[in-house]
C-alpha cells in the first residue's frame, strides 16, 4: 500500500523557485509489506549544491553532524575500514538521550554518481524489534544550483515482533530533521 504524504514544509515556492533558507520535501512515500518490511521514500529540494550536501551527509558526517547536533552525540568512531563500503561506525549518543549507540555499516559509496548507502545493524536505537534499518542515498543537481536528494530508507523488523508504525515513522522524522540541520550548517558557513 502507498500513501503519500507531506513530512516537512518550510518555505514559500512560486513556480519552480525555492528561495534560500528553505527546505521542502516533495514527495514522501511509505509502504508497508507484510513480511515486517516498511519502505519509506523521500524527495527533498535544496538550495545547496549537490556536491555540498553529498559531501557533508557521506564523506565528512562525523564533523558536520556533532557541529549540527552537540547536544546529542557523544562522539562517532570508525571501529573497521576506511569510510568507504564495508567501514563500520560506532555512534555513541550522550548520557540522557533515549538510546546508548548504534553501529551501521557503508554498503557502497560513489562520489561521481553522488550515491551512498549504509545499514544500522546494531544498537538500542532498534527499539528490540527492528532488525536492520538501510538506508540509500542519491543526490542530484537542479538546474538554478540546488540539489534534489532522494532517501529510501528500509525498516525491516524482526519475526514475530510486535511493531508500532508510529516508533518506525518516528525515526524517519528525525532523519528528515537532521538533513534539514545540515542544510541549515551549510548555508551558514559557505565555505565549510
Amino acid at each position: 500500500m502507498h500513501k503519500a504524504f507531506v513530512v516537512a514544509i518550510n518555505t514559500k515556492t512560486d513556480s519552480h523557485q525555492i528561495p534560500s533558507q528553505s527546505w521542502v520535501v516533495l514527495q514522501s512515500e511509505r509502504q508497508r509489506s507484510t513480511m515486517g518490511v516498511y519502505t519509506f521514500t523521500n524527495e527533498i529540494h535544496s538550495p545547496v549544491s549537490a556536491s555540498r550536501i553529498f559531501n557533508a551527509i557521506t564523506l565528512d558526517p562525523d564533523t558536520i553532524v556533532k557541529k549540527i547536533v552537540p547536544s546529542g552525540i557523544k562522539n562517532i568512531d570508525v571501529i573497521q575500514g576506511n569510510g568507504g563500503p564495508g567501514t563500520i561506525k560506532l555512534i555513541n549518543f550522550l548520557e540522557g538521550k533515549p538510546f546508548k549507540y548504534v553501529k551501521h555499516r557503508v554498503d557502497a559509496l560513489d562520489k561521481e554518481k553522488m550515491t551512498y548507502a549504509y545499514t544500522v545493524f546494531e544498537g538500542d536505537a532498534l527499539i528490540g524489534r527492528i532488525e536492520s534499518i538501510s538506508h540509500e542515498f542519491k543526490i542530484s543537481s537542479r538546474p538554478d544550483g540546488g540539489s534534489t536528494g532522494i532517501q529510501v530508507s528500509t525498516y525491516r523488523t524482526k519475526p514475530g515482533a510486535e511493531n508500532k508504525e508510529e516508533e518506525i515513522t518516528s525515526g524517519e522524522s528525525k532523519d528528515s530533521c537532521v538533513f534539514k540541520a545540515v542544510e541549515d550548517y551549510l548555508l551558514a558557513h559557505p565555505d565549510a
